[in-house]
């Protein structure tokens, strides 16, 4: 029998950003995960890329992940909006004087090598991966997971981070409130003759939103990733196109305006959701990353909004050990649960409510939209607020978004 501070199930992106954490704190975590780690290398296991906000990264600084980044990311330095091709729009910079990117687009494989690094390289981290939890008990004093290795982990608390369909969620009797949009993302990786100048685009169509997404060049060509929202059906007939149509697809849903695209990778399409627990604790437990929520990826905010639960629950768990209280005590749950609920609530409201009003179709909406995108570029401490919501930089803020130790 092995005992640690924190069970975590599910070693992901969410669940390793949170052992790191409570690692660079002196607390100690157990990652159990039935997947295999090295299936991770091949950008053939998840080809997509995440827009990492300027606090996600000021967090990877502060527990000591960015030594282990073999890519160093594309760093966003405006983004703008626009309803379709039309002129006018919006865009989003940092204020003047301060040189800090919005954002850092990753591959997603790199960042799970980079945590997975940092997990191995971790004195207070172990990894079960390639186990499944044959059993979990939660009990009044302590909580208590079976491996299909017939190794037994105990602790105070038990950490879901195992995705939308967190089987530990489910036994909890968690209520979640979910639907799925009528629409599938198309992830892929594209060449262009024209330089993206650290430019994060999201252009939105009827039919929906097409993001094209700064990335560093490779073989001197520059690249951006597009993650293109599309109805059902017409995913279908995107993905049997050829190589080249679809780069003319996707050139033209562009306006040209970065020359002839090609493609570097291949294309994947994955369904939209949307679901949001209506709690993120139970009897000595708590749920981080999709295991509490999963928004629209109309404003990229999935993954940030798991890093800041990731780092809300190691500032609670540690300020609590330093006062000598159980890590499963219920303040300590409470006081988690208050200061995520609000935040992952209005941010999934507001990317639900934007995916509905962009995908109303015809003219009067649209010249609406404009107009209404206009009247926010020239509104400065509005345009000025946005930005910093897209840095992840407004709210109470957990000291790791800060750049802070705990």
């Amino acid at each position: 029998m092995s005992r640690t501070d924190v069970i975590i199930l599910g070693g992901g992106l969410v669940g390793l950003a949170l052992a790191a954490a409570l690692d660079s704190s002196g607390l100690s975590a157990a990652i159990v995960d039935p997947v295999d780690p090295d299936s991770w290398k091949a950008s053939s296991f998840d080809g997509r890329t995440s827009a990492v906000s300027s606090s996600s990264r000021r967090m990877f600084d502060a527990i000591g992940l960015a030594p282990f980044l073999i890519e160093p990311g594309c760093p966003i330095r405006s983004i703008r909006v626009a309803d379709g091709l039309a002129p006018g729009g919006l865009a989003f910079e940092p204020p003047q004087g301060d040189d800090e990117p919005l954002g850092w687009m990753h591959e997603n494989r790199h960042l799970r090598q980079a945590l997975l690094a940092r997990a191995e390289a971790a004195k207070l981290i172990t990894l079960h991966y390639k186990t499944n939890a044959l059993s979990v008990d939660r009990a009044d004093h302590d909580v208590t997971v079976r491996l299909d290795n017939g190794d037994t982990l105990t602790a105070p608390l038990l950490v879901s981070a195992e995705g939308r369909n967190a089987a530990t969620r489910e036994a909890a009797g968690i209520r979640v409130a979910h639907w799925q949009y009528d629409h599938a993302a198309i992830v892929s990786t594209l060449a262009h003759e024209r330089p993206h100048d650290g430019v994060a685009w999201e252009i939105f169509y009827p039919g929906g939103p097409f993001a094209l997404l700064p990335m560093t060049d490779a073989g001197g060509s520059p690249r951006s990733a597009i993650v293109w929202s599309v109805t059902r059906d017409d995913a279908r007939g995107f993905l049997s196109l050829s190589d080249e149509d679809f780069a003319a697809e996707a050139e033209a849903a562009m306006g040209n305006f970065l020359g002839h695209v090609r493609l570097l990778t291949p294309r994947s399409s994955y369904p939209l959701g949307f679901h949001h627990a209506a709690r993120i604790t139970d009897t000595r437990l708590a749920l981080v990353g999709d295991s509490a929520h999963a928004i629209h990826p109309i404003a990229g905010q999935g993954l940030n909004l798991g890093f800041r639960d990731a780092a809300a629950l190691a500032q609670v768990l540690v300020e609590g050990a330093r006062l000598g209280l159980d890590l499963g005590d219920r303040q300590l749950l409470d006081r988690y649960e208050r200061w995520r609920g609000l935040d992952t609530m209005m941010v999934a409201m507001a990317t639900d409510g934007l995916s509905r009003l962009f995908g109303i179709p015809g003219k009067l909406p649209s010249a609406v939209r404009r107009f209404g995108l206009a009247v926010t570029g020239k509104i400065g401490p509005l345009r000025d607020r946005l930005a910093a919501e897209a840095r992840g930089t407004t709210g109470d803020l957990p000291l790791l978004l800060q750049g802070l130790p705990i």
